[in-house]
Parts: C-alpha cells; structure tokens; sequence
C-alpha cells in the first residue's frame, strides 16, 4: 500500500485534506436549487463509501508495504472495528448537523462555527490521546484559530442583525456539529498503529481499511439518523424516500461527487497521520473552515448586502485563521 514516507508530504496530504473539507458543501449548495439536503445526504453517504473502496483496492493495495486492503480487514479485531464504527457514526450525527446549518445559514457561517469548535476540541483530545509535535506551537496555532471563530461569530451575529433571516438556528446547530464532531476522529485513530503503518500491530486498521470501516458506519447510522430528520426536518416540510427516487441522474451525482470529495480528504488525513501525528492531521485538516468561508464569501455571495464592519471582521477572520495553521505545521516539525 501507499505510504507517506515524510513529514512535508504529510503536510502536503493534509492541506489537500483541507481543500476537500472546506469545498464538499459547495455540492449541497449546487444541488440545494432542487434538493433537499435531506435527499442530498443520502448521494453523498453513497458517495462516500463507494470512493472508500475505491481508494482501498488502488493505493491500499498496491506496492510492498504493508498489508493490502483485503489481508488488513479481514485482520481487524472487533474491538478496533467497533472503534470505526463508532466514529463513523459520531462523524455522521454532526455533519448531518452541520449539513443542516448550512442550509439555513450558509457556508460562510456553519463552517467556521462548527468545524472550527471541531478543530479546537478534537485537536485537544487528539493531542492527549496520542502526543506528538511540540504543545505550545501547536495549541498557540489552536489559539489564534479559537480568535479567528469569535470574528466570525461576531461577524455571523451582525448579518443575522442586518438581515433579520432568521439564523439563529443554523448557528445554534453549527455549535452542536462542532462539538459533536470533535470526538470521531479520536476513536478511529485508536485503531491504528500511528507509529508503523508498514508493518501494523495485529489487529490494528491500516488507513485504508480504516476509511472504508468508516463509511460503513456513517452509511449504516444515517437509516437512523437521517430517516430521523427527514421526517422531523428542522427547517420545512418532510420529505419521504420516494422524493428520493424521484431525483434525476445529475442531482444523484452530485451528491455522490460531494460524498468523494469528502471521503479523498478524510483517507488522505488518515494516510499523513502516521508521520504528522492525529493532534497535527486533524488540526491542519480542520482548516477547512477558511476555504468554505472564502466560497461563501466569495462564490456564493453569502454576505452580500452586509456592512463594513462586518468584512471587516471576515478579513480578521482569514489572517487569524492563516497564523494559526502556520503555527500547527512548524508544531509538528
């Protein structure tokens, strides 16, 4: 299988784990012209693990280190699974959450908010669950983000002002995706051999068997959850599994497109843990924040109409959010 033989590469694997973070809710956006998110997050859990297995049976299982995809999981003890499983199902619950803020408040608002608590306590429970990279760079980085969340949390209260939308409600669940996403990555990260992915201790999950475990479990948890949502949506009427099957083939892919991208990302942060450590990958992936605020800002239009004041805050926003991301990757030098 593929392995990242250094820490640049690593960092380069985990700014592309970034960009994919920061850019999948521009497929919901897309889609969002005739789609419920709802129905949307279906496409996109498929898309998900369709592109696990994919990346599995290529960069999983090809070369001479380490255990190709097949020999890794049929390996995997039951307790490691289950720890996938359980992250997957955590992830899922929140980014439902978050999916659910930004179609109510728009990227540039539920990104920041939610991924950004996300960064701030799952890199925290990363760092004590497996320590490496220096602490004070790293939570001094950590730091400087949590300034660059109250800008745009400021920045989100006075376009809720300006604009009277209703939005509360969007930032409220952006808060609880943030939190509850924190805890996922920890629980996959468990169950592997961060210290040897070319020879991993028995029982331990590879990267590649670990993201395909993954997306099982967000695939299996979102009949639960997203069943749950769709009946008792938080903006709107139901929606029902024949709307479903109603969509036409381009909505569908969309979908499935967004799911991939996020999933490219999620594998390749897996990958550069082994030399980034999970505090630094995760941290560093959590960026994503500041590419969705620079499509909402950007592309999307999201503040458009509001003060001054109010980009003016976004501009803080962004160079807090760079410092910050400097200071995580000289941590793990």
């Amino acid at each position: 299988m593929f392995i990242v033989g250094n820490y640049l590469l690593a960092v380069v694997f985990c700014f592309i784990t970034m960009l994919c973070w920061g850019s999948w809710a521009n497929t919901q956006k897309m889609a969002a012209k005739s789609w419920r998110y709802e129905l949307f997050y279906w496409d996109y859990v498929i898309g998900m693990l369709l592109f696990a297995l994919m990346i599995a049976f290529t960069m999983g299982s090809f070369g001479t280190e380490g255990r190709p995809f097949l020999e890794d999981v049929a390996q995997v003890s039951a307790k490691n699974f289950g720890s996938i499983i359980l992250g997957g199902m955590i992830f899922n619950a929140s980014n439902i959450l978050l999916s659910a803020s930004t179609s109510i408040a728009g990227l540039a608002v539920a990104f920041p908010l939610g991924v950004g608590i996300s960064l701030v306590l799952g890199t925290v429970i990363n760092y004590i669950g497996a320590p490496k990279g220096d602490p004070v760079t790293l939570f001094v980085g950590v730091a400087l983000i949590v300034v660059a969340i109250i800008c745009n949390g400021i920045a989100s209260g006075k376009l809720q002002k300006d604009k009277k939308d209703g939005a509360s409600k969007g930032i409220i669940l952006a808060v609880v995706a943030g939190t509850l996403m924190a805890f996922f990555y920890r629980f996959v990260a468990a169950s592997m051999d961060l210290d040897n992915f070319a020879a991993p201790a028995v029982g331990k999950a590879t990267p590649y068997t670990a993201i395909v475990i993954f997306s099982l479990g967000v695939l299996l948890s979102n009949f639960v959850f997203n069943t749950f949502v769709m009946k008792k949506p938080f903006v709107g009427d139901p929606v029902s599994y024949s709307e479903y099957f109603k969509g036409n083939a381009k909505t569908h892919l969309v979908g499935i497109l967004g799911g991939a991208i996020w999933c490219l990302g999620t594998a390749f942060s897996y990958i550069a843990s082994g030399k980034a450590g999970a505090a630094v990958s995760y941290a560093l992936g959590q960026g994503a924040p500041m590419i969705a605020a620079i499509w909402g800002v950007f592309i999307w239009k999201e503040f458009k109409g509001a003060s001054k004041g109010v980009y003016g805050l976004l501009g803080v926003m962004f160079l807090f959010f760079v410092a910050g991301l400097g200071f995580i990757i000289v941590s793990g030098n």
